[in-house]
Order: structure tokens, then sequence, then C-alpha cells
């Protein structure tokens, strides 16, 4: 620019914008220099996109903290894998019946059992099981078919009771080589009963009609909406009579005790664990560490075993759905089917 040039007080019709003087001829042209400041651009998009990145973090840490709680809480119940998948060294498995015997697919159930069983009897290092057993009992023929799976399991078998070994839980552990039980443990309860109750005197009062369509007189007996005929009762009594037989017999198998002594036992009573030991259905007073000792000493090992628990594994994300009540359609029709089943169920 020329020398001692100032700027104008206003723009000339040959000044540049903003009052600056033209550029020289042949001279560059910084446009960008003269142009007025551009309007500064909206970073509010940043913020949003942060944001979101922020609390898909958050869920995903939640998430994790979630399963990582299931998993451990189910680990405790029973129906989480834990520990290993495969025994090294000599070991004694340990498999948990807790809770209603039943088909739910649990260690509480013959397929649960039966896949645990399966396993430790695969695996050359579980030399032996215990069996945790902290049950009331429940389906008849469940505890049936879990009894045989413990009776032709060819490793040894002790038993651990807990708080409850009742009914069902109790025919299951009948069949082990060697029963512990606590002084306290309500063991016992040899015994089989059939639950029908009648509803018609309330459907009476309310002013209710149901009108059962049925292939046969008796074919709605069991639904509660009338009382049953003398007949039916004797049939009914037939059956739980024939299915407790059944039931004793199991016991007197897997105890090596004469039958007529089990059917004295039969009470539907609990007794305690003192008194399970001195009649016969119990082995001896212990703890969960006395029955492993035993096991391990049965298995032919020392006193350098290991335990594994052994149960079913399941994963983190199906804990999750659990927990927030995402059952499969495949639950859901279970349960309505068992909704729509009325027919006589069998309890020991």
């Amino acid at each position: 620019m020329a020398p001692g040039w100032q700027p104008a007080a206003g723009p000339g019709p040959d000044a540049g914008a903003a009052g600056f003087p033209p550029p020289a001829y042949g001279q560059p042209a910084y446009a960008a220099a003269y142009a007025a400041p551009a309007k500064p651009r909206s970073r509010a998009w940043i913020v949003a996109l942060v944001a979101v990145v922020l609390l898909f973090a958050a869920i995903f840490a939640g998430m994790a903290s979630c399963t990582s709680l299931m998993s451990s809480s189910l680990g405790s119940a029973g129906l989480a894998s834990s520990g290993p998948t495969a025994a090294s060294g000599p070991t004694v498995g340990i498999i948990n019946i807790d809770g209603t015997i039943d088909y739910d697919g649990t260690t509480a159930s013959p397929e649960g059992l039966k896949a645990q069983l399966d396993r430790a009897e695969a695996d050359p290092d579980i030399r032996a099981v215990v069996l945790r057993v902290n049950s009331g009992g429940g389906t008849a023929t469940a505890g049936e078919e879990m009894s045989i799976y413990v009776r032709e399991f060819s490793k040894p078998v002790v038993v651990s009771s807990a708080s409850m070994n009742a009914s069902a839980a109790y025919e299951i552990s009948s069949q082990a080589d060697y029963i512990f039980t606590a002084k306290t443990t309500a063991i016992g309860a040899i015994g089989t009963a059939m639950q029908i109750t009648d509803v018609s005197g309330l459907l009476d009062k309310l002013g209710i009609t149901v009108d059962n369509v049925t292939s046969s007189d008796s074919k709605d007996s069991s639904y509660g909406t009338r009382a049953l005929t003398e007949e039916e009762r004797a049939y009914y009594q037939a059956m739980v009579d024939q299915i407790n037989a059944t039931f004793i017999g199991a016991v007197a198998e897997g105890r090596d005790l004469p039958v007529e002594e089990v059917r004295s036992l039969a009470t539907g009573m609990t007794f305690t664990g003192m008194d399970a030991v001195d009649n016969g259905l119990a082995d001896e007073i212990g703890t969960l560490e006395d029955a492993c000792d035993k096991a391990a000493a049965l298995g032919g090992i020392g006193a350098g075993y290991r335990t594994m628990y052994l149960q079913p594994e399941v994963s983190d994300l199906s804990a999750l759905l659990g927990l927030m009540g995402m059952e499969t359609k495949a639950a859901d029709d279970g349960l309505m089917a068992k909704e729509q089943d009325r027919d006589v169920r069998f309890e020991n």
C-alpha cells in the first residue's frame, strides 16, 4: 500500500470491503481477510452425541453389574455354574438338590440331576458325589425317576442333609451309599398325598354354575367343582396306597431294611436327625464337610481331594432376562399348559 495512506471515513467508489482499499493490480486478493466474520456453527449435535455415548456406556455398565450379581446369586442357589467346568485331580462332586422336586430343569428335577450325574460319570477325576439335599419333597413321579438315577450311578454317593430332607427328597436320598443328617434336620416323611379342593359350596353362595361336559362321569372328579362320590374316593385312595407302596419299597431296598419296618416308619411325619439315625433312616450326624470326607474315602482317595459343584450353566443374559421377567415363549407356553392341566397330581 502507498506510504502514508489512511483509511477513509467511509468506503468510496474504489474502496474495498470494510473501507480497505482494493488490492494493487497483480497482487493476490485475500478475500477471507476482508470478508465479514462467519457466523459460528452450532456444536449442539456434538454435545448430544457425547450424551448418547455416555448413556449407552452407563446402560452397559449396569447390565454387566446386574448379570454379575445374578450369576453369583444363582450360583449360590445351584442354578449357575461356578468354578471349573472339569475336575483336575481326585475330586468329589457336589450336587445341590434344593427346593421342590419337580420337572423344572434344575438339579431338583430328573433331567437336571441326571445331566450332572452323567457329567460325573464321564469324568474320571470325579471319584464320588455328594448330594446336598434341602427339600421337603414334591412330585411323586419325579422323585421316583431321580431315585432310580441315583441307584444306577456307578460311583459312590453320599447325602448331606440340610434343614429338610423329606418325602420325595428322602426317597432319592435313600438310594445313596451313606446319609448324613444334622441333629435338627427334618428327615423322612415317608408317605403319599393327593389333594382335591371342593369349591362347589363357595360357587353356590356366589351364584356361579359350572357345567363340565365330559366323556365319562368321573372325568371331572378332580376339578373341584363338585364333591367326590364314594366310589371315586375309594378309587383315588387305592391309587395313593399303590404309589405309597412303591415309595416304601424303594426306601426298604435303598436302606437295606425290611419292608415292614419301613412301613411302620411311613407315618407321613418327619423325624429329627437324631431319631433318623436311631431308626435306620440315616447313618450319622455330620456336616457337608463330613459327607465329602466320607465320599472321598468311599471313592478311594485321600485327604488331598478337591471338591467341585456340579450344576447347570446359566448364561448372564438368561439370568438378566429372568430377573427382568422376560421369559421365553416356551416358558410361557409351559406355564399355560400347567395352568390348564387339571389332572391328578400325587406328591411324596
